[in-house]
């Protein structure tokens, strides 16, 4: 099952939620701080990307480097910070994949990993034509921001068909996953889950 674990908004509090990730063995850290100027969204994802890439003490059984930091930001930045890729929206204004893999190439950095966020069937099958390597598909049960849902869930049977529909990429479940309901999303179809909260307690899924 992958794993894709979202930061939560609070600018540093990021660096230690991805240390604990890394030393879990999470596939995935999406580095999503919105509020952040270039300058220090910059710092932190090198941090980020650092101690990440340098493992974990005590954790000689996971391969150094496994969880790979995605930004939520320009490729330019995740190229200078040394992350595994970006993350994007699936707005019609968005870069595409491609797009994305240019810009690493230009600067001379290693071709990324691109993941991409979904909301319907049509912009899931046009980020896996496009060449995503991941898909954020939801929200699947609900979108919760300060507590409150402020959007209902698709329900499983949308996300079934959002991982039918992908014929390249795998898709992860998103929005109101928990460790009792993701299982359900697995039967489903979806290689694996991504939250925001999901990560956040001892127990990991």
């Amino acid at each position: 099952m992958l794993r894709c674990a979202i930061t939560s908004g609070e600018g540093w509090t990021a660096l230690a939620q991805a240390r604990r990730w890394a030393g879990a063995g999470i596939e995935f850290v999406q580095l999503r701080e919105k509020h952040l100027a270039p300058a220090d969204l910059l710092r932190l994802a090198s941090s980020i990307a650092a101690a990440i890439h340098l493992g974990q003490p005590g954790q000689e059984d996971q391969p150094r480097g496994r969880t790979k930091l995605l930004l939520n930001g320009p490729a330019e930045l995740a190229v200078q910070a040394g992350a595994a890729g970006v993350h994007l929206t699936a707005r019609p204004d968005e870069l595409t994949p491609a797009e994305v893999r240019r810009r690493f190439a230009l600067l001379g950095a290693p071709p990324p990993i691109v993941g991409v966020s979904c909301h319907t069937l049509e912009q899931v099958q046009r980020a896996d034509a496009g060449g995503a390597d991941l898909i954020l598909f939801g929200p699947v049960f609900e979108k919760r921001v300060a507590g409150v849902v402020v959007v209902a869930g698709v329900g499983l049977d949308d996300l079934r068909a959002a991982c039918a529909a992908s014929a390249a990429a795998p898709v992860l479940a998103l929005g109101g996953v928990t460790r009792g309901n993701a299982p359900l999303c697995l039967q489903a179809g979806a290689a694996g889950v991504a939250g925001i909260r999901l990560f956040d307690d001892a127990e990991l899924p």
